[in-house]
């Protein structure tokens, strides 16, 4: 039951003792409770005759007050929403949208999704505490640990959460990248060298702050003055702030003292690379997403024989189950290591962005300045995902340098569109085609 469902519940008992049989069968029972707000609990009927009669300073309106004051719960007023609680969800989900950034959430990159083992259990339980309750339970997390370990997924997962469970509250995840290029862009737009008022409200006004990548903070005194009364003020008035961090707070260098501390005051979670079994679970629930069994023998293969990261072993799976679908052939443990074969290090080291890029434009016909620019048609934001998905299958290299090189998206914007185009090529349609064409174009130059 959630807190505005047993909140109501209790205020109902009084309710039926201070209002008359008919009043109460007529204009309270037809009101569902759908969240609180502060000091505010959000009910909800379909009827709005009778939902005006009882907001327009009628006795009810006195009556439902005062039991609710009576609850001791801290909620002492109402506001009323004409429509379904579906409506008022949908409404909420599309207000919270509008508040977070241009940074893309992954809506598959939930708790559900995310594989629990030995190395990540402390996080979890952590991550799942402060979204089922933020502010309260550990304020800041502070996640640490290196890459394509699962920091992101948790962020997003706990950004998920929110959406769905309290979807009232304002939240935010970004990069830290895009934080300090708001920041820069900020004082841009200001007057001399101050800040908008918009940047300050935009991240000070949330309820729920999430930030990856802190460590590149390190070294940007400014960025790191603004961040720091910026943290101070939500942390100050019981709002969630999480973080991550490739290091812990005290290997973070030129990190001024003052924000160490801040960071090493609340809770320090350190995700470590999964071991086998746990890896072996992880490929495991990703081939079934994929709609791909794999046995036993394959799964143990491929978790022995892959880097201790997630992204990696995923993207190794990945490789199998598309060279799987486009020789049509079974999964063997000799088929898997034949596909993976196919891509070697020294084949990939031969690969330059530019020949990536310069084969992407060539197959869809447009020119390097549209792919990588900002424009939403899709006949560029095809083909620039298709490109991000392209570098990170045929080059070892960093997320946040693949965005610079991409026209200075964020690493998570990278992540987005390599995600979106792994889940395509493995269906096997058209888009798989036509990567694996661009493929053939760029190893044979």
């Amino acid at each position: 039951m959630e807190g505005y469902d047993f909140l109501w519940k209790n205020a109902l008992k009084e309710l039926e003792i201070t209002v008359s049989n008919l009043s109460f069968a007529t204009y309270i029972q037809i009101l569902e409770p759908v969240d609180i707000k502060g000091n505010t609990i959000v009910l909800c009927t379909s009827n709005e005759f009778f939902g005006k009669y009882i907001g327009e300073n009628s006795p009810l309106e006195t009556k439902i007050k005062d039991a609710l004051r009576k609850t001791e719960s801290g909620v002492t007023d109402f506001e009323l929403f004409f429509g379904t609680k579906e409506e008022y969800v949908r409404k909420s989900q599309e207000s919270w949208n509008e508040e977070i950034p241009s940074t893309p959430i992954n809506k598959d990159f939930t708790f559900e999704s995310f594989v629990v083992g030995d190395s990540n259990e402390f996080l979890y339980a952590a991550a799942r505490a402060v979204a089922e309750d933020p502010g309260s339970a550990y304020n800041p997390l502070f996640i640490y640990g290196g890459t394509g370990l699962g920091k992101t997924h948790i962020l997003m997962a706990i950004a998920n959460y929110l959406r769905l469970h309290s979807p009232s509250l304002k939240v935010i995840y970004t990069t830290c990248e895009q934080f300090t290029n708001q920041f820069i862009e900020s004082i841009r737009r200001g007057k001399g060298n101050s800040l908008s008022t918009n940047f300050r409200n935009r991240y000070r006004n949330v309820d729920v702050l999430l930030i990856d990548d802190v460590q590149f903070l390190a070294g940007k005194e400014g960025i790191q003055t603004e961040f720091f009364h910026t943290f101070n003020e939500l942390v100050m008035q019981n709002k969630q702030v999480v973080l991550t961090s490739d290091r812990p707070p005290k290997e973070i260098e030129t990190l001024e003292d003052r924000l160490r501390t801040r960071f090493e005051g609340g809770l320090l979670a350190d995700v470590q690379p999964p071991d086998v079994e746990t890896r072996i679970a992880i490929l495991k629930r990703k081939a079934e997403e994929r709609k791909c069994i794999l046995n036993s023998k394959v799964l143990a293969f491929l978790a022995e024989s892959s880097e201790p990261d997630v992204r990696t072993l995923i993207a190794r799976l990945t490789k199998v189950i598309f060279a799987s679908k486009l020789h049509e052939r079974e999964i063997t443990v000799e088929f898997a290591a034949e596909a993976l074969k196919e891509a070697t290090p020294s084949v990939q080291e031969e690969v330059k962005i530019d020949d990536i890029i310069k084969s992407v434009c060539s197959f869809f016909k447009i020119n390097k300045n549209d792919l990588l620019s900002k424009k939403k048609n899709k006949e560029f934001t095809e083909p620039r995902q298709i490109c991000m998905y392209l570098i990170t299958e045929l080059m070892s290299l960093p997320l946040v340098t693949i965005g610079q090189k991409m026209g200075g998206k964020d690493h998570a914007t990278v992540i987005y569109a390599r995600d979106k185009i792994a889940e395509l090529v493995e269906e096997g349609g058209k888009v798989a085609v036509m990567v694996n064409d661009i493929k053939n174009m760029i190893l044979k130059k």
